[in-house]
């Protein structure tokens, strides 16, 4: 069975660029374009690995990583944050609100898959 990937990413080129990578490599891949619909997503389609922006609308990737870690049947998701934000901070915060993973934009797709094996082996954040 395939492992499914969620993108959650409100630029649809990129969200669509990163679902025709996953899927050349053998994923199963969905996008959803806001936090919201991000979170309705993973409830419905309950993937193996999120792929989240921070910077989203209506609900920020920080405040959808809380919400699905806080939930009993969505908190095993593991969530890489994919963001441009890349300041400490932004960091702390993602790993508190329970992220396995950070890759900052822009990012070459080496370094994406490398993230994807190493989180969903978990062998916790590849840095």
């Amino acid at each position: 069975m395939a492992i499914k990937v969620l993108i959650v990413e409100d630029e649809p080129a990129i969200a669509d660029n990163l679902q025709a990578l996953l899927q050349a490599k053998g994923y199963e891949a969905q996008c959803a374009l806001d936090g919201a619909e991000g979170v309705a997503a993973a409830r419905k389609f309950n993937p193996d690995l999120m792929l989240l922006d921070i910077m989203l609308p209506r609900l920020s990737g920080i405040e959808v990583c809380r919400i699905l870690k806080a939930d009993p049947a969505t908190k095993g998701i593991r969530v890489v944050m994919v963001t441009g934000l890349g300041r400490t901070g932004d960091v702390e915060q993602a790993f508190a609100a329970g992220a396995d993973d950070y890759l900052i934009k822009p990012y070459d797709t080496d370094r994406l898959f490398k993230k994807i094996e190493k989180v969903l082996s978990g062998s916790g954040p590849a840095r």
